[in-house]
């Protein structure tokens, strides 16, 4: 069975930072390629973050480019995603996907976490 467990949201400042975790288990995280998506209110989920499951290839949404890291660890069967310099339009809640294809404009993936909610306060 497979299972994603996000932690590390929460509410923070605008201009601070935040790093959510994602374990994963039951699924052969080395071949994996991985994402992080997040539905603001009253919005569709979006892709913010990928990366492949080597970790040779990322991408980035427009809006989180240049602020938000991820990065995979093989031996933990973990994902991270380092969000800096957040700002109100970041608030959304985010979810860790894995085994992930297609184009970034149609990222599709096979499981998903439960979701972890960032608030960002002005």
């Amino acid at each position: 069975q497979v299972q994603l467990v996000e932690s590390g949201g929460g509410l923070v400042q605008a201009g601070g930072s935040l790093t959510l975790s994602c374990a994963a288990s039951g699924l052969t995280f080395s071949r994996s390629a991985m994402g992080w998506f997040r539905q603001a209110p009253g919005k569709e989920r979006q892709l913010a973050v990928a990366i492949s499951w080597s970790g040779s290839t990322t991408y980035y949404a427009d809006s989180v480019k240049g602020r938000f890291t991820i990065a995979r660890d093989v031996a933990k069967t973990t994902v991270y995603l380092q969000m800096n310099s957040l700002n109100t339009e970041d608030t959304a809640v985010y979810y860790c996907a894995a085994d992930c294809r297609g184009s970034y404009m149609d990222y599709r993936c096979d499981y998903w976490g439960q979701g972890t909610q960032v608030t960002v306060s002005s």
